[in-house]
């Protein structure tokens, strides 16, 4: 039961840095109808940004406004210089556009800091564990981050669905010339979007530096991922992004935990866990199957 407990929580975890992607990544492609590929970049720069700040300066919270500072820049310059330029363009061109941003972020990281990893000591204030459960030790670092994405997930539901912003946001995805024709700069709404949602990623990304290495393409290991939580949840839907991540990050954890052990029961060791790790890097996919088999939309629809 212990260890259930700490997948379990491990999943969670997992799944509120997922969110913190996807919530972005939502916005982005839900309200603007932009397919991001350099979101996974801007989670980078988040990371490395803050990881570089952090160790020069020998203080971690220092490391956290130089992540969000860093990554908000990238993200209005991104929208600003090649994304406002592809609003009314084929979904092609902004792939192939973003993909190009990829490239040139990840060769720009490679000049400036080099392929070694880098690595972001933990605060002595979220050092250690705390026994939840007697028996059940949890690192406090991996509960701060799931404070930290609930007390994001609410944040946002204020802010998209109780605020003046929030309802420009809504209807600027529904109509947006009409939003337009009503004297909103709808320009500014969307690089203002763009801003929010790039926040987010180097929020996530620099708060991975502690438990993952921060290096050089990242961003791409976890986008694929985060466009799954946008597919399974419902594009454009906070609240979608916000139980899909939950569900992939349980289900993905428990999977990788749990799977090689059942199969060595019927199968010899080192078979097993082959194919285990094969089943379940592919579980979280065979999930997204079956949820648009059922809801083709999602889970949820667009604003919810």
């Amino acid at each position: 039961m212990t260890l259930f407990l700490e997948q379990l929580l491990n999943g969670v975890q997992f799944g509120v840095m997922l969110f913190l992607l996807a919530a972005g990544l939502t916005l982005i492609f839900g309200i603007m109808g932009v397919i991001n590929l350099a979101h996974g970049s801007i989670y980078m720069i988040g990371a490395y940004a803050g990881t570089w700040v952090a160790t020069e300066t020998g203080s971690f919270w220092l490391g956290i406004p130089a992540a969000l500072t860093a990554a908000a820049v990238a993200g209005v310059a991104i929208e600003f210089l090649v994304v406002r330029r592809l609003y009314q363009r084929d979904h092609l061109d902004q792939v192939l556009a973003t993909f190009g941003l990829i490239l040139i972020f990840n060769q720009t990281v490679t000049i400036l800091f080099g392929r070694q990893p880098l690595f972001v000591s933990m605060p002595a204030l979220l050092d250690g564990s705390v026994e939840l459960l007697p028996g059940l030790f949890y690192p406090i670092y991996r509960l701060a981050i799931i404070v930290v994405g609930l007390l994001v997930a609410v944040g946002l539901y204020l802010l998209i669905n109780k605020t003046r912003i929030g309802m420009l946001v809504r209807a600027g995805s529904t109509n947006r010339e009409m939003v337009r024709a009503l004297g909103v700069d709808i320009r500014l709404l969307y690089t203002l979007v763009f801003g929010l949602g790039a926040l987010l990623a180097g929020l996530a990304g620099f708060m991975a530096g502690p438990i993952l290495a921060v290096q050089v393409g990242m961003g791409e290991q976890i986008l694929i991922t985060t466009f799954v939580v946008v597919v399974i949840g419902g594009v454009g839907s906070i609240r979608g992004a916000f139980f899909a991540s939950l569900v992939l990050g349980i289900v993905d954890t428990g999977l990788r935990a749990y799977l090689p052990g059942l199969l060595r029961q019927v199968m010899v060791g080192s078979e097993a866990d082959a194919l285990g790790a094969g089943i379940s890097s592919m579980g979280i996919y065979l999930l997204m199957a079956i949820v648009l088999l059922i809801r083709p939309k999602g889970l949820f629809i667009r604003n919810s």
